[in-house]
This record gives C-alpha cells, structure tokens and sequence, in this order.
C-alpha cells in the first residue's frame, strides 16, 4: 500500500463525518476547511483560490467525494513530501470523526487509546471503501494485543466471536473495532493500564515501526562519559532520550546501507558492547546482558539488511503477504465456482441432448410401422449414437471426478500450510514468552539502578552542603571587599572636595593678583598726581631741592615719596599674605 493509500484513510473518515446526513455531500465551506487544515498539518503551501476555481461551476449546491477527489489528489497529495508529522496528521482526521463516533460512557479505554485503535484500523483495512477490516486481520490484531498484555490467546474464544460475526459479512467498521477493544470483550482480566500498555506498543510497532526499544549505556563523543539513554529502533534510524516517555531527545543515528554494527570486547568496566559505525561517527553503546545485546544487534542487522534490499518493515510485508493470499484465495474460489458452472451448464445441454433424442427415438417408433426395416436401421443408428454420447459423457464425468480428486489435494496442502503456521504461532508464543521473563529481568535491573541513583542523590546533597558553605565564605569576601570599594568612594570623594577647594582657591588668588595689580595701579596713579603737585609747588615757591645720591636699586613708589622697601621685601610680604590667606582654608 502506497503513500497515497495511506493518506486517504484517514481523509475518508473526515469527509464522512462531515456528511451529516450521509448523502454523500458536503458544503464548500467545510470542504475549504478541510483542505486548509489538511496544507496546515502536511506542510504544503496553501492555494485558497484552487477550490473555487475547480468548483466554479457548482457554487451553490455541495460537494460529493467524487467530486472532491481530483482537487484532493491535484492540490494536495501531488504535493505531498515526506517531511510531515503522520501522527499529527491522523490525529486532526481523528479530531474532525471522533466525537460524531464515539460514546465514551461505557469504554473502558482513553480516547488517545481510541485514537491509536483507529490508527490500527487504517493500517489494517481493506483497500476498498467503505472502510472495514476482515476477520483474519481482526485475529492479527487481538492476538498481538494479547501478547503485548502478556495474556495467553483462547483460540476457541475467538472462533465463537467469529461464528457471530459471520452475521455481519466477517468485517467491522473502525468504530465497531474501537468498541470491542473498548469493552474488554478480549482484555477480560487485564486492568486498563495493561490494555492501554499493550494498545501502545501494538501501535509503536505497526504505525510507527519501532523494532525495538530499551534502556542502554551511550558513551560521549567530546567528554567520554557512559550515560544510560531510552533507544527506539525504528527501520531507518535509532532515536535516543533521556527517559522512556520520549519529551526530551538527546539525538538520532541515521542508519543506511554503508552503516554496520559490531560487537566490541568488555573495556572501561563496561560489558557487552556493541559499536554502530556511521559514515561520519560511530557510536558505542553498552546493554545490560548479552542476551540484551545479541538481540539489539540482530534487531538492528536486520534494519541494516532491509535498507540494503529497499524492504519494507517485516509487518508492512506480513501485511502484503495475507491479503496477496486472501486475493490469491479469493480468486482460487471464483475460479472454482466458475468452472463448476461451466460444468452444470455441460451437464443440462447434454441432459437436453438426451431428452431430444429420446424424442426423436419416439418419433422413429412412430415412423416403424410404415417401414420396419427403416424403422431397425434408424433405430440401430440412434443406439450406436446413443452410446457414443453415453461414452462421451463418462469420459467427461471422470474428468471431473480428476478434477476434483486435483481440488482435493489442493485443500490438503492448503490444511498442512495451515498447520505450518499454527505451529510457527506456537513457536512465536514461546519467543514472545521468552521476551516477557527478559523483560522482568530487566524490571529487576532497572529497580537496582534506581536504589543507585538514590544513593547517587544522598552524595550529590552532601556536595551541594558543601557548595554552600564554599558559597557563604564567598559572600563574606565580597562583603569585605564592598567596604574597601566604599572607603575608596569616601577617599575619592574627599579627594575630589579637595580639589574643588583647590581650584576655589585658584581663582580667589587670581582675583587677589587683579586687585593687587589693580591697587599697584592706583599707586602709580596717586605717585605721579603727587610729583606733579610737588613740581607745582617747588615752582610756585622757587624752592630748590638739591639732588643727593640716593640708592641704584629699584624703588617702589608710594602716596608719601619712595617706598621704605625693596622688591624683595614686597615678594616676602605677598607670600607671607598668601600662606595666612591659605591656612583657613586647608583647616576647613
């Protein structure tokens, strides 16, 4: 079953349940809907005007399937790539049919187990609409789920509901099946959390094609470290996680034809392991037993020898398998009952061809009186005819008695075939019982390896009390370091005053300077008025003023003649002047 078979099972519930009174119709407007969220989900760049273009010549009425199929396959699945999310995709087709079909008031299964029996249905179903799934593979499935819940399959149990199936032509719908899993007509004895269990891993295997899937050690590509992963083998690659309920994925490996896998001697205290080589990077991983990892390295082989040949899953080709020899079956018996008709049409012409000639040999009675001897000679032919076709007759009803002697052991072969396979069932069984004590002894692994964390949790609380500590020591020296970064603040700050009282002092002394200058100024100024006045009156008097020797050094001029002191003296009077006038201010 192709890609596009796949996808119009799901497509089909929706736009069934979009028909609400089941005319085969629906609007435009919900078909609008349907193909928007369908480009949403598979990724495909939406064409909002495709539908009314393709449709634009029945704009009132709705439309039916056939009508809605080739824009399906033109604007959407053409466009189809692999790189959607199929569960996404199944659960917004779930979404649009579930609530119309479903009663939740007496199942005993959630709807996402509903949902994950509906995935099942799809897979397993007839390629013919509408939907149903036969009774073979209605067996295949319970007897799987049985398995999964670790309870033993009652043949007989299910040939009764067979026999009452019958009623319904050996089929059921998808809710039909959903309802039968839901009552635990099959599950009887099995809590809902085992039914569920085995719903989904039923559904890893056949929807999501999980080979496998458990806990091991990876080893690190950049630290070297050994850290126990959740591993989901799938056909073409095998996913790792933190824990088995898949929320947090820590990687893939990519698998292909040039991958291998091998078996690596113990090293590094660690046992049975296995590398898994890559084109680019290898990967070593380690399982708990060697019984674990003879099994993940022949799961995996097998994946490898699959993407080798271009195989299907093994179920995917176990599926292909049981309808090719349904159909084969099928055919088998329309050729029979064919040629039993053809047989049974021989056997009335020749019944017929008896009848006339017994009508004719009443006629030649008739005609013996007239003439005897014609009479004996015609009735001799008609014996000699009559025996020929007598003859003739039993050679074809011994060849139908070879024919069906042939038909017989056909069947026989076909009942040995079957007992073949009842056996390998039984062997199945026993693998499968086989897996469930592994698995306990795996239960009993990991329980171990949680008493090992908790101890590993009690030493890692004692390293963070120790974490503490070294924390609160830290705080204390910054604490101490904040007080030196506040004292050198105050310094600077105390710094900086200083230096704005300097440059305050500056600018007074330099205001000092001007008036001094200014006040030297006025001196000159008062000096010269005053020899002015002096000549005026030693002219006016006629006084004469001898001229004495006086001193060749500079003298400085006042208001009352020369200057009792010298330029050096004046120098030592302004500095003193200047160091009182200094003192106040460096004692504030």
């Amino acid at each position: 079953m192709g890609q596009r078979d796949e996808l119009l099972k799901p497509i089909w519930h929706a736009f069934t349940a979009l028909d609400v009174d089941r005319s085969g119709k629906v609007s435009k407007s919900q078909l609008k809907v349907l193909s928007h969220n369908l480009c949403t989900v598979m990724k495909i760049p939406p064409d909002p005007v495709a539908l009314e273009e393709h449709f634009k010549d029945d704009d009132e009425g709705p439309v039916s399937n056939q009508g809605y199929m080739p824009y399906l396959n033109r604007f959407i699945l053409d466009k189809v790539q692999d790189n959607f999310d199929r569960v996404d995709f199944n659960k917004m087709c779930w979404t649009l049919c579930a609530r119309k079909n479903i009663s939740r008031t007496h199942l005993l299964i959630s709807e996402e187990d509903a949902f994950k029996v509906w995935c099942i249905f799809n897979f397993l179903s007839e390629d013919k609409y509408p939907l149903v799934i036969v009774a073979e593979e209605i067996e295949y499935f319970l007897r799987k789920l049985t398995e999964a819940m670790g309870g033993n399959w009652i043949q007989e149990k299910f040939n009764a509901y067979k026999a009452q199936l019958a009623r319904k032509q050996n089929c059921l719908s998808a809710w039909e099946l959903i309802e039968l899993v839901g009552m635990g007509h099959f599950s009887k004895g099995m809590d809902r959390q085992t039914l569920s269990m085995g719903i989904n891993e039923v559904f890893q295997e056949l929807i999501l094609d999980v080979f496998k899937q458990g806990y091991m050690m990876k080893k690190g590509h950049k630290r070297k470290n050994w850290t126990e992963r959740w591993f989901v083998l799938r056909p073409s690659s095998i996913s790792y996680y933190v824990s088995e309920d898949l929320k947090e994925k820590k990687g893939d490996i990519v698998l292909d034809r040039n991958c291998c896998v091998e078996s690596l001697p113990d090293k590094e205290g660690k046992k049975c392991l296995f590398i898994v080589k890559c084109a680019d990077k290898s990967f070593e991983i380690s399982a708990s037993d060697k019984k674990k990892k003879h099994e993940w390295i022949q799961a995996i082989q097998t994946c490898l020898n699959l993407l080798r040949l271009g195989l299907p899953s093994p179920h995917r080709e176990a599926r292909q398998k049981r309808r090719e020899l349904r159909r084969k079956q099928q055919a088998e018996q329309e050729e029979l009952e064919d040629q039993m008709k053809r047989l049974q049409a021989t056997n009335e012409n020749r019944q017929h061809e008896l009848e006339t000639l017994r009508k004719k040999l009443e006629e030649a009675a008739a005609k013996a009186a007239r003439e005897e001897r014609m009479r004996l000679q015609t009735q001799v032919e008609l014996q000699d005819r009559y025996r020929m076709d007598l003859e003739r007759e039993k050679m074809v009803r011994q060849e139908m008695e070879q024919q069906v002697a042939q038909k017989s052991s056909e069947l026989e072969q076909y009942l040995q075939r079957v007992h073949e396979l009842e056996d390998m069932y039984r062997l199945l069984e026993e693998a499968l019982e086989d897996e469930r004590q592994a698995r306990q002894d795996a239960e009993a692994v990991r329980k171990l390896q949680a008493r090992l964390l908790e101890e590993e949790a009690s030493k890692r609380a004692e390293l963070e009390h120790m974490h503490l500590q070294q924390q609160r020591a830290i705080f204390r020296t910054e604490a101490e370091k904040q007080e030196l970064r506040n004292e050198r603040l105050a310094k600077e700050t105390a710094l900086q005053g200083a230096m704005e009282q300097l440059a305050l002092l500056e600018s007074e002394r330099q205001g000092a300077l001007e008036q001094y200058q200014e006040v030297m100024k006025k001196l000159e100024d008062a000096t010269n008025k005053t020899q002015s006045w002096k000549n005026k009156v030693a002219h006016q008097e006629g006084l004469i003023r001898l001229i004495q020797p006086g001193t060749k050094g500079p003298q400085k001029i006042t208001n009352w003649g020369p200057s009792a002191f010298t330029e050096a003296e004046l120098n030592v009077r302004e500095k003193n002047w200047q160091e009182k006038k200094n003192r106040p201010a460096q004692t504030q």
